[in-house]
Formats: C-alpha cells, sequence, structure tokens
C-alpha cells in the first residue's frame, strides 16, 4: 500500500517525466476516503472516477414503526376491553402498532370503592399530555355522560393547552370508540360532540363510516357502534361487550392503522 492517500500505484504505466510525476501526485492527494476510514484504490491512468462509500446510517432505508396510541377511560372495563380488542386490529397491520394508556382518574379511592369500581390494569400506564406529540395516530375511548365524555377524559384533553398552544398535534388522524349505558344513550352524540377537541387542535377526524360492512346492519341483536366509532352497551354495568362489539373494535384498529399507514406514504 502506498502513502498518497491510500492509492495504489497502476503497473500498467509510469511517469515518463518529472512533471508528470508531480501532477499524479498532486491528484492522488485528492483521493476521496469512505467515512468509515477505508482506504478507496484509485486507477493511476483515472479511466474510473473514485465514489466514496457514505456511511450506512445515511444511505440505509430505516422502515420505522408507526404509532397508533389507543388512549381511553374506563370505569368498569367496558371500554377497555374494546381498547384491547382495537390493539389486536392494529397490531395485525404491518409496519404499525399500538400501543395502550389510560388516563388519569380523577375521582377519589373512596368514592371508586364505595362505587364498587375494579382495579385498574397495573400493565397499561397512565399518559401525560405531552406524550400524544409521540403518536402517529390516536384513537381515544370513553363511556359517555349525558351525550358527552366522561369528565375524566375532558379533564385529560383540557390538560393538552400546551399542545393546543403550539398546534403540535395539529394533522394527526384520531377518533372516537365509546360506551353507553342505554341504548338511546349516546352512542353517537358522544363522540359527535367529542369532535370540538379535535378541531381546537388541528387533528383529522377518521370516522369508520359503514365500513365494517353487514355488521353495521344487523338487526337481529342488540350492538352498540355507529358510523363515528366502536361502542359497547355497558347497562347496568354487569352487560358484558358481545363478540359483534369486539369485531366492530378490531376493525377500527384495523382501519385506522391503514390510513396512518397511507397518510405516512403521502
Amino acid at each position: 500500500m502506498g502513502k498518497g492517500g491510500g492509492c495504489v500505484p497502476s503497473k500498467k504505466k509510469h511517469p515518463s517525466s518529472a512533471e508528470e510525476a508531480a501532477r499524479h501526485r498532486g491528484s492522488t492527494a485528492t483521493t476521496t476516503t469512505a467515512t468509515n476510514n477505508a482506504p478507496i484504490a484509485a486507477d493511476e491512468e483515472f479511466h474510473e472516477t473514485p465514489t466514496a462509500t457514505v456511511n450506512s446510517t445515511d444511505t440505509q432505508t430505516v422502515t420505522a414503526t408507526l404509532k397508533i396510541f389507543v388512549v381511553f377511560y374506563s370505569m368498569y372495563g367496558h371500554v377497555e376491553k374494546l381498547a384491547k380488542r382495537m390493539k389486536k386490529g392494529v397490531d395485525g397491520v404491518e409496519g404499525v402498532e399500538a400501543v395502550l394508556y389510560r388516563v388519569p382518574e380523577t375521582l377519589p379511592a373512596n368514592v371508586l370503592e364505595h362505587m364498587r369500581v375494579p382495579p385498574k390494569d397495573p400493565e397499561v400506564p397512565e399518559i401525560k399530555a405531552a406524550e400524544l406529540a409521540e403518536a402517529d395516530g390516536i384513537l381515544f375511548g370513553f363511556p359517555t355522560r349525558y351525550g358527552c365524555m366522561a369528565a375524566q377524559m375532558k379533564a385529560f384533553f383540557d390538560s393538552t393547552g400546551q399542545l393546543w398552544k403550539e398546534q403540535t398535534l395539529a394533522g394527526k388522524p384520531a377518533g372516537f370508540f365509546v360506551s353507553t349505558g342505554t341504548q338511546g344513550g349516546g352512542q353517537e352524540t358522544t363522540a359527535w360532540t367529542a369532535i370540538t377537541q379535535l378541531a381546537h387542535h388541528g387533528m383529522v377526524f377518521v370516522p369508520i363510516g359503514y365500513t365494517f360492512g353487514a355488521g353495521m346492519f344487523k338487526m337481529d341483536s342488540i350492538r352498540g357502534g355507529s358510523p363515528y366509532g366502536a361502542g359497547v352497551y355497558a347497562g347496568d354495568g354487569t352487560r358484558e361487550p358481545t363478540e359483534t362489539e369486539l369485531a366492530l373494535a378490531e376493525h377500527q384498529g384495523k382501519y385506522m392503522a391503514d390510513v396512518v399507514k397511507r397518510l405516512s406514504q403521502a
């Protein structure tokens, strides 16, 4: 190996004069080296142009996993069951992953105990408002209170003032899923009235419409959910989500994942 910055002398031709030798030395001094400091061979006759090897971190195409946050409040577990089934739908789309979060509880422990509220799943962490900025899309789930979102979810939205001020969430797709106690308790209005939160943040509301197909038209059983998003009827708290309600939640997760994936490729 020669000393001229890793230049390998050609065996085809030698400089015929001192001037040509000087010219050759001056040219090889500019031979480009790779970013990993490995020498690059150059032909003395310059029939080929040396090409630097760019660091792999600059040229490698990294396929990042898109994150959809499933952020919910659930008192008796109905919304949480939809959330977990929704995660299954999101995770079924290649390149997209769902992350479950719950919003902070606002009721004191003694009140929750009096209401016989079951303990929260310790594997689902509480979310801080600032963490929403890390999501590529968000699905918000909550029970209704007189046709609007529960106070716990409203309190969480009220804590996003800094994100609103900076419009950090602008352009992020978002959707809703809900729980009501009765058939006329707000399956649609609970989601509809929540759209105001997205509008102020500049977020993009993604309803599911009738993409669930025949499942949206069946009349042979009680089913929560609407074109606005998945839903469950809790009744007096003892009614469990039906398979149709859970399947609609899974569909919404997949649908949102597909939307987020397409938007990321636009």
